[in-house]
């Protein structure tokens, strides 16, 4: 780690160190950076470093921390407060409130100084010129810690009152605290009320909604309110699981699960955190996860299940009934030190109230994930000590290899950085090392496998020289020397089976010659089939990523023969050897794979499906399970090729089960979204959401936003949309837009997320933002050889643009989009079209004239394709062509409606003008019935519907009686229909009133006559 030099670095540093997960690492390069600050020499770069320790502390565990950078920081302002900078200074006067929260949630430092400081903030914060909302606020937090509900309702008062200024919390932050007092009080209701803008996303910050998600959840369960209760509890977890400043909040989920019959679910969540036992850093949120930990225990031992082995503080194995007693025991403790601060029995009291809670819901089922049983023994947290001997590490790394855990190359690392010169370690150990650090390397460790042979041979044991070597033939095979590599392992392999018959090695060594050997004739079989694919780590590379894709290949039987041959030859070598050697076991694991690997080769998907099913259960058996993640893969890829959904569905799920724990963030976040793109091809869109969701949270936990997660976002969108959840999808693919590029994702997924988007805030009622998105989209569609998308998302946008108002872009979009149909052949969608231009024009300043224009060439267009089209096509034409006829006729006749509404009102005489657009429309609307009426009983609602409007056009050309025989067509048309079809009932309806005042008007112009 480079010194800080200057100002500058020292800024780069601080902001590196920001980013970094919460926790002591974090904690310990903050001090550091302080160190370095001080050496500079530069009073704004030591305010700079103090404020960045006070920061990390107060979003960690070490929360206690604080105070020491804090107290030195009011003292500098105090002695010199023109070394601060406008940031700082607002900074300082911030975390005033830090520290009020800070000293309450501290049970040694006593009521006295909580209040003294309280006062010293308010008479700061008043010379300062600010708002006294902050300062009510913390007031507020101190009266309801110790239980004065009259001092805290006023102080609550007073904060809403005051003006919102510079040293108030955000919105979000604001809105937590005031929802949390609402449900301490028992207004559950108005909490959830408070907290909506938060959870809908209109507020939010670095904590928000991660606290509101979790302090939601049992409000929602009182109200019975469990759907969304449930999906807080899924939303709300992934937030916070890697926040280790989030205690209280992990409590509220533990919390949730102990209230909904999720108890196996609950102790997951412990065994994900040990150190949430024991860091005493932040007493309050210590107090309550130890709380919920008893409500949890208590539940499993009110099941049956007081004796089953939980997750607990490290250092001993624990049952729910003795972590029970323990977590009681250590929380009435530390309730009893804050009562004794505070002189009330507040805090007791809501310790003892959580405690005693009832489950709220008896089974509230999670959904996607299915809970895994609780481990028999609470997982152990790292080594204790900061820096263990290299004796604990050695052990360590071969405790590790040999059960072939996946943390085994860098436990190996681990053991070179403490011993770089080989001091202490003999040949044995320094062979190890060699060959570990090889397999790590890959392609560039070839002469470190040799190196490893040496160090083996010379520790007395040849028969893992071999395997090393052998090893080291596979990474030549890998490299581009098929050849060179099969001869190498050839030799090798003869070398060791005689070695082995000679009682000179033992059948793991042997195995794992003869496992290389298969690996470089699988090899051969793929070079040979043209693939060159698969680099089929096994797992002696420890990160094992599994066998290629099993691609269809040419003849190449002799290839498939001699490596089938020789994976069974593993087989053989380790049936009946496997005992507790895990090593032997995964051996014949990886050989069951390797051969549904070569069964795939050769085309055969149902036979390789079938032995990738038999290698990851031989993994599982073997106590491996995160080496059958790669093959369930392999078979839900062989079950996706074939249709079979649900195998693939199924597979995947298996993977999840059995390799989520142990696979990399990425991994996690490519197993949730091949799960989620398989459910979306079933209709599975609610639960293919949560997925891609999830998908999307681990893509970000790996550093993978800007390319997996935005992948996984976008599909998120698209499921969400389905839903009809508008807002929340558009908020999502707004997101994954931001990180979707052409050269990356495909220029075809950056058009559909667009694609999406201008869908939802079409929805949403955004029309011109969603013209904004489709006619982005179609920019990029336009270099596609198919044009159907093009000239899709073209009409799409001209529709935005129409709705948006903006008429004249919306008639070149609809042109635009016009060429594209013609281009295509698509008559339906460029009478569409013209139809479209027809109504902008009518409404903008081309007026009457052109909009006539268009809908005749409309009409042109329909009656020619019509004319040439076949059979197939042309009851679809018809029905456009009807539809364009009544769409000429309702444009006539709205072109003088302002005139005639005029005429009528001021009872002049009928301008023959409007009478004879009237005529026109007439016209069209008759032409419309009578083809509408070749279309038979496909074409009764359309028929009846513009014998309607031509009767209404006959009433207004003073014609009651042709009206009136319009409307009993109509009637007659439906005579006997049932009485539940809505068209229907709507149709009769128009008819009848048609009726009734084309019987009055004839009855007036009787009287007149």
């Amino acid at each position: 780690m480079s010194e800080i030099t200057d100002f500058d670095a020292l800024r780069r540093a601080l902001a590196e160190n920001s980013e970094q997960p919460e926790g002591p690492a974090r904690n310990a390069r903050a001090e550091q950076l302080l160190a370095e600050a001080e050496r500079l020499d530069i009073p704004l770069a030591v305010i700079e470093a103090l404020g960045h320790q006070l920061k990390v502390y107060n979003y960690s565990s070490e929360k206690d921390k604080m105070f020491v950078p804090f107290a030195r920081l009011l003292r500098m302002w105090d002695e010199r407060p023109e070394d601060f900078d406008a940031y700082e200074t607002h900074s300082l006067y911030w975390v005033f409130k830090w520290m009020s929260a800070g000293m309450l949630d501290q049970p040694h430092i006593p009521l006295a100084s909580v209040e003294k400081w309280l006062g010293e903030m308010e008479r700061r914060y008043r010379l300062a010129g600010y708002s006294e909302r902050a300062v009510r606020s913390a007031e507020f937090s101190v009266a309801a810690h110790i239980g004065d509900v009259a001092r805290a309702e006023r102080a609550y008062a007073a904060w809403l009152a005051a003006d919102r200024d510079r040293m108030a919390d955000c919105h979000a932050c604001e809105l937590r605290g005031q929802g949390a007092w609402q449900a301490r009080c028992g207004r559950d209701a108005e909490a959830l009320r408070l907290w909506r803008p938060v959870l809908e996303g209109e507020f939010a910050c670095a904590h928000e909604p991660h606290n509101v998600l979790a302090s939601s959840l049992a409000p929602l369960l009182r109200l019975g309110r469990v759907e969304e209760a449930r999906a807080h509890h899924l939303r709300g977890f992934r937030l916070v699981r890697s926040m280790e400043s989030m205690r209280g909040a992990y409590a509220d989920h533990v919390e949730f699960c102990a209230l909904t019959g999720n108890e196996a679910r609950g102790l997951e969540l412990l065994a994900e955190r040990p150190a949430y036992f024991t860091d005493t850093g932040h007493p309050r949120s210590r107090l309550d996860f130890l709380a919920v930990v008893t409500l949890l225990m208590d539940r499993l031992t009110e099941l049956g299940h007081g004796g089953q082995r939980v997750p607990g503080p490290a250092g001993r194995t624990w049952t729910a009934r003795e972590l029970a007693a323990h977590a009681r025991a250590e929380a009435t403790e530390l309730a009893e030190r804050f009562d004794r601060r505070n002189g009330t029995s507040a805090v007791g009291d809501r310790v003892r109230a959580r405690i005693a809670q009832r489950p709220l819901v008896d089974r509230l089922p999670l959904g996607v994930r299915t809970v895994r049983p609780a481990p028999a023994v609470a997982p152990s947290p790292p080594a204790a000590p900061a820096e263990p001997d290299l004796p604990a590490l050695l052990a360590e790394a071969r405790r590790l290899s040999d059960t072939l855990r996946p943390q085994a190359l860098e436990a190996w690392a681990a053991v070179a950085r403490a011993a770089p010169d080989g001091a202490g370690l003999t040949a044995r150990d320094r062979a190890e090392i060699a060959d570990h650090e090889a397999m790590a390397r890959g392609p560039e460790g070839l002469e470190l496998f040799e190196r490893a042979a040496a160090l083996y041979a010379e520790a007395g044991d040849p028969g893992e020289a071999l395997a090393a070597r052998a090893r080291g033939a596979y990474i030549r095979a890998l490299t581009g020397e098929p050849d060179t590599a099969l001869t190498t392992v050839a030799s090798l392999y003869d070398e060791a089976l005689a070695l082995y018959a000679d009682e000179g090695t033992a059948v793991r060594q042997t195995a794992s010659v003869a496992m290389s050997r298969a690996r470089v004739l699988v090899r051969r079989v793929h070079e040979t089939a043209g693939g060159g694919t698969g680099d089929g780590r096994g797992q002696e590379f420890e990160e094992f990523t599994g066998p290629g894709s099993g691609e269809a290949a040419a003849d190449t039987g002799q290839a498939v023969a001699e490596a089938e041959a020789a994976v069974r030859e593993v087989l053989a070598l380790v049936d009946g050897h496997g005992g507790g050697d895990v090593r032997l076991a995964a051996r014949g694991a990886e050989a069951w794979a390797m051969l549904g690997e070569l069964a795939g080769v050769t085309g055969d998907a149902g036979r390789a499906a079938e032995l990738f099913r038999r290698a990851a259960a031989a993994y599982v058996a073997a106590g491996l399970p995160w080496f059958a993640l790669e093959y369930q893969v392999q078979v839900a890829a062989l079950a996706h090729q074939t249709g079979d959904l649900a195998g693939a569905e199924a597979a995947l799920r298996a993977a999840l089960e059995h390799g989520a724990p142990y696979v990399e963030p990425v991994g996690r976040a490519q197993l949730h979204l091949q799960l989620a793109e398989v459910l979306g091809g079933r209709d599975a869109s609610g639960e293919a959401a949560e997925h891609a969701l999830e998908a999307a949270h681990w893509a970000d936990e790996a550093g993978e936003s800007g390319t997996l997660g935005a992948w996984a976002r976008h599909q998120l969108g698209g499921y969400l949309l389905r839903r009809g959840r508008y807002a929340e999808a558009a908020e999502v693919l707004e997101s994954a837009l931001a990180d979707l590029c052409a050269d990356t994702h495909g220029d075809g997924t950056v058009v559909q997320a667009r694609w999406w988007l201008g869908d939802c805030l079409g929805e949403l009622g955004e029309h011109r933002a969603a013209a904004e998105q489709r006619l982005k989209a179609a920019d990029l569609a336009r270099h596609w050889p198919e044009q159907q998308d093009h000239a899709t998302l073209a009409h799409l946008a001209a529709e935005s643009l129409g709705s948006a108002g903006l008429t004249a872009e919306a008639d070149r979009a609809y042109a635009r989009a016009g060429e594209l149909w013609r281009a295509l052949g698509n008559t339906p969608f460029l009478v569409r079209s013209l139809r479209a231009r027809a109504w902008l024009a009518l409404d903008g300043e081309p007026g009457a004239a052109d909009a006539h224009a268009l809908m005749t060439q409309a009409v042109r267009e329909c009656e020619a394709a019509l004319a040439v089209a076949q059979e197939a096509d042309r009851e679809e034409l018809a029905t456009e062509l009807g539809g364009t006829y009544r769409q000429f006729a309702e444009l006539l006749a709205r072109s003088v409606s302002e005139e005639a509404e005029e005429a009528e009102e001021s009872e002049e005489a009928e301008d023959p003008a409007v009478r004879a657009a009237f005529e026109a429309a007439l016209e069209q609307m008759t032409r419309a019935v009578a083809v509408f009426a070749t279309l038979g009983a496909a074409g009764l609602h359309l028929r009846t519907g513009a014998e309607l409007a031509a009767g209404r056009l006959e009433a207004d050309l003073g014609r009651p009686a042709r009206a009136a025989a319009r409307a009993r067509g109509v009637l007659a048309a439906y005579e006997g229909a049932g009485e539940t079809d809505e068209t229907v009932l709507a149709l009769r309806e128009e008819a009848a009133c048609l009726l009734e005042a084309a019987q009055e008007q004839a009855k007036e112009d009787a009287e007149r006559g």
